[in-house]
């Protein structure tokens, strides 16, 4: 008999029945158009510059991006099919408590986006004091900047979040502004926007510098790979379609068109941007190609759409994880400001140079996961999920007092082999993290721990809406559980985004 404080079975963790989903092709394209418009997407494009000239530079971006954007749909099918979400399913390959371990990494990389957007915000806020007052102490205003921003999401204040519908188009057309001047500065000092190249290198090692473009933009969203099938579980999606493209064509069209297109334009603009002043950072280069009331306002644009994005998409979900951890003794405000250090203790504004290389490390780790995924549901378990067993304490997934090892090892192989050839990270993280997998949980694992779907891989009680299911899962043993690492809303979306 389980016990009545299940915190498995809270009500944000429970499956997505068919008649809530509700994000159609065209409603993920849009939502994909606001997750890629980022700013620090402009680092990628600064650094291929420098060995590569601008169409190497956008092709190795779109590499990266339709690669990415595959391992995203192949693993957001498992929100399309059994409508449950990231955490929840990586029980299958990690166990009941080993699920967590994955979560906390996703929860630091949050934190660490949180201080890199909060470095461009603080920036912005600097020029704008810059401008009207003299002021000039970036640090000053980058601390405060944080502080405002964990004391809005803490308390709960929502007045802020009316910007965030307006935070993709006003940095779209910043981009556009940004593009056409920069372009401009860039021939004005004799260069050719389509050829120049700081230090141009060509043979094995031009081939080198494209991969790590192509790694870059692959690690870049990694953490949304992993995480896909939390938001792909509100798509619609026809019952008993058993065509897989069919089935995911709200997928098809976001993640290997919209996404693709939307980050080669901000990485593209990254790369001019380093051609006319020298620099990556978009608020140098826009202090450098504007003046007056019209930086004023250009900076003021970026200070709200960094802050609308940034409490929702990077405070919240990675203070819920590290409150989670702690238990109760870690209520949320708690986790909030744990957010707010290790987003300042990163040092954001290095990290930002270093964009690249902590990409490919961050890949690495991250496709390793995604590997893992792959494995488990389509190789293993061909697509079937003993679903109910995923919120049951004492199920198939509690495994040897919650941990699956042999997902943990691939996990720490796969990523840690992936680290020593930085240059192919997120390929190596994803095929050998699948590899070890594989043979580890076919051969020893699932062994010693049957798992019903594999011995009796029957359609009609595994499959989901493919066979016209939905899942429904017993609340009535669930009365408030103590915080897990798991939470997340039901409410569609909250996309975390760089």
């Amino acid at each position: 008999m389980e016990s009545k404080g299940n915190y498995l079975k809270s009500p944000d963790l429970l499956p997505v029945t068919h008649a809530k989903r509700v994000i159609s092709p065209f409603g993920f394209s849009v939502i994909w158009v606001g997750m890629a418009i980022v700013l620090a997407a402009f680092a990628i494009g600064g650094g291929g510059i420098v060995h590569l000239p601008l169409p190497y530079v956008i092709l190795a971006t779109l590499v990266g991006s339709v690669a990415i954007g595959i391992f995203m749909t192949l693993i957001g099918d498992i929100g399309v099919e059994h409508g449950i979400s990231f955490p929840v399913y990586m029980r299958a390959p990690f166990g009941t408590i080993g699920t967590h371990f994955p979560s906390v990494m996703r929860a630091f990389t949050a934190a660490c986006w949180f201080g890199i957007n909060s470095y461009f915000g603080s920036t912005a806020i600097n020029g704008i004091l810059n401008l009207l007052f003299g002021f000039d102490n970036w640090i000053l205003c980058f601390i405060i900047f944080v502080t405002l921003q964990l004391i809005n999401t803490s308390l709960g204040i929502k007045s802020i979040e009316r910007f965030a519908d307006l935070a993709a188009p006003i940095i779209i057309l910043i981009s556009c502004w940004m593009y056409i001047t920069l372009a401009d500065n860039a021939t004005a000092q004799g260069k050719d926007v389509w050829s120049w190249v700081e230090s141009p290198v060509t043979g094995a090692a031009g081939f080198t510098a494209f991969m790590i473009v192509v790694m870059a933009n692959m690690g870049f969203w990694a953490t949304l790979a992993a995480d896909m099938p939390s938001l792909s579980r509100f798509f619609k999606a026809p019952k008993n379609e058993r065509n897989w493209f069919k089935r995911n064509k709200t997928q098809l069209l976001g993640s290997l068109v919209v996404m693709p297109i939307t980050n080669t334009f901000m990485v593209a603009i990254g790369a001019i941007c380093y051609m006319a002043v020298s620099t990556a950072d978009p608020i140098t280069a826009l202090q450098s190609s504007a003046n007056g009331i019209v930086l004023g306002v250009l900076l003021l644009m970026i200070v709200l759409a960094q802050w609308s994005t940034n409490t929702s998409a990077n405070v919240i979900p990675a203070a819920t994880v590290f409150s989670n951890v702690g238990g109760p003794k870690v209520p949320f405000w708690v986790g909030v400001i744990i957010t707010g250090i290790i987003g300042t203790i990163v040092q954001p504004w290095s990290l930002f140079d270093i964009l690249n290389s902590v990409l490919l490390i961050i890949g690495g780790i991250l496709t390793a996961i995604v590997g893992i995924l792959f494995a488990d549901y389509y190789l293993i378990r061909k697509r079937r999920v003993n679903v109910d067993a995923l919120y049951e304490l004492e199920g198939q997934f509690k495994y040897f007092k919650g941990f699956n090892f042999a997902g943990l090892i691939a996990w720490a192989i796969g990523g840690g082999v992936a680290n020593m050839f930085p240059t192919y990270s997120s390929l190596i993280g994803f095929f050998l993290g699948a590899a070890v997998y594989y043979v580890l949980a076919k051969y020893w694992w699932f062994v010693k721990y049957p798992q019903k779907e594999i011995n009796n891989p029957s359609d009609e009680l595994y499959l989901g809406i493919t066979a016209g299911n939905d899942w429904e899962i017993d609340k009535k043993v669930y009365q408030e559980p103590e915080p897990n690492l798991e939470s997340e809303t039901l409410d569609p979306p909250v996309v975390q985004k760089q």
